[in-house]
């Protein structure tokens, strides 16, 4: 499948969010089989307003057959903030970690950047398949590391959370989130169906990474303030943090 070419938001935003949006659908055009995932059709492109300025939400979604979901939201508010947002929702017939990584800047600078591969086990730990080519990566060395939030528990011991403070700083991230999406491309094709046991731990973990994920109040909070709360909602429940069917 070609991924659509037609002009994104990126090319409005920071030059950090433009190059990951362009690594993450480059590295799922070359490992994965991608086909379209329907999001209901008013919530592809949005548009608000925030606190006087001009809200833009773009959201790109595909499938595999490892994955039920790849989502790809791009947002942005007027000059003041630019927003990337991506998770990879496994299929629950396959062990595989949650991929997730945000970027949220303004002004020219990145105020925050994560990523990981979050276990869904009831362990919380990654698989040996997993842990082993990320412990062989190189150590990245930031000046600004941030503190996790008070739900953060379902993120790996790999997990990167940021204040990049160089261009030097902001390429070792950038390097760093492909080779996450590298190792987890590269285990998901070759990944083989789980027993229904197995599947229930799976789905049990999936379920629990989405509720804390919306229990993100600063994500809750601007939509909330440009659409209301039943529009931000639906959104966190249907679009962002969806919980996969039993």
């Amino acid at each position: 499948m070609s991924v659509t070419t037609k002009p994104s938001l990126r090319e409005q935003q920071h030059p950090l969010i433009h190059q990951l949006a362009d690594c993450i659908e480059a590295n799922w055009r070359r490992y994965l089989d991608l086909s379209p995932y329907q999001l209901p059709a008013e919530l592809g492109y949005v548009e608000g307003r925030l606190e006087g300025e001009k809200l833009t939400i773009e959201n790109r979604c595909y499938q595999t057959p490892q994955f039920r979901k790849l989502h790809l939201e791009l947002a942005k508010v007027g000059t003041m903030l630019d927003i990337l947002h991506c998770v990879m929702f496994p299929r629950p017939e396959y062990n595989l970690p949650m991929f997730g990584c945000d970027l949220v800047g303004g002004r020219g600078k990145i105020s925050a950047a994560i990523a990981d591969l979050s276990p869904v086990n009831a362990q919380r730990i990654l698989p040996d398949i997993y842990r082993q080519p990320l412990q062989a990566l190189p150590t990245p060395h930031f000046q600004d590391a941030r503190e996790l939030p008070e739900w953060g528990d379902i993120f790996s011991e790999f997990c990167i959370f940021i204040r990049p403070n160089t261009p030097e700083e902001e390429h070792q991230f950038l390097s760093r989130v492909e080779n996450f999406l590298q190792i987890h491309c590269t285990q998901a094709v070759n990944a083989t169906p789980i027993s229904a046991e197995d599947q229930a731990e799976v789905l049990a973990g999936q379920h629990y990474y989405c509720t804390k994920q919306q229990q993100n109040d600063k994500t809750r909070r601007v939509l909330e303030k440009a659409f209301g709360a039943d529009w931000a909602e639906y959104y966190m429940t249907t679009v962002l943090f969806d919980l996969p069917s039993a």
